[in-house]
């Protein structure tokens, strides 16, 4: 034999039909309605004072976000650590909350929340975030402070809204008085004509009945 080489046999293609089809599943992550402002990389922490002494504790690292509702202008701040995808911030922000410098450096900040939901029940934090670069960290503040005036503008488009409705219920309850007092005008005008009517009738009576009288006593004294 020549050539030394075996003539390897082509695998013929086979194609075999999966036993069960399954349907594609939509996976959400409720953040559909929303865009973001902004998205960084970060390493966030929680100030623990359950322990003695109280102590910041790592709370995982991932991307955070500052998203605004697309329809009623909420603004949140949602972080999910790597590869577990688990939320360990989730909280709205509020026109006075304050975000600042952590112990005087250019890459962490730190700000407290009333109520996050990282944990599925409302709890207060005091949250610290830590970023690569000194430019992530001003980015992600100034997008903080641009969330807190678009939640201005939404509380104060509200407080106007509920004026303008109670001025409006103020106006209608101020027509219907004035119809009420209209109303009570009018009555009182339509008992006084008919008090004068009855005067006037009774008048005409009383006048008739002197006159007949009259008559009768002429008559008597002609007879």
């Amino acid at each position: 034999m020549g050539n030394d080489q075996e003539e390897v046999p082509e695998s013929p293609d086979v194609h075999f039909e999966p036993v069960m089809k399954l349907p594609l599943v939509e996976t959400k992550t409720m953040e559909e309605d929303e865009e973001e402002l902004v998205k960084l990389r970060a390493k966030l922490f929680r100030y623990d004072t359950k322990d003695t002494p109280a102590e910041w504790k790592e709370r995982g690292t991932g991307e955070v976000k500052i998203l605004r509702h697309k329809k009623n202008n909420s603004v949140r701040i949602v972080m999910r650590r790597d590869k577990t995808l688990k939320i360990c911030a989730n909280h709205y922000i509020q026109p006075l909350m304050e975000m600042n410098p952590k112990s005087g450096s250019d890459k962490a900040l730190v700000w407290s929340t009333p109520a996050d939901y990282a944990d599925e029940k409302p709890k207060s934090e005091l949250l610290a975030i830590k970023f690569a670069s000194a430019e992530n960290c001003l980015k992600f503040k100034e997008s903080f402070e641009k969330a807190k005036l678009i939640v201005s503008e939404k509380l104060n488009s509200s407080i106007q809204s509920d004026k303008s409705e109670q001025d409006e219920e103020d106006d209608d309850k101020g027509d219907e008085s004035n119809v009420k007092e209209e109303k009570l005008v009018s009555k009182i005008e339509a008992l006084s004509l008919n008090q004068n009517d009855q005067d006037a009738k009774e008048n005409t009576t009383e006048k008739e009945e002197k006159e007949e009288s009259g008559e009768q006593k002429s008559s008597e004294g002609s007879k």
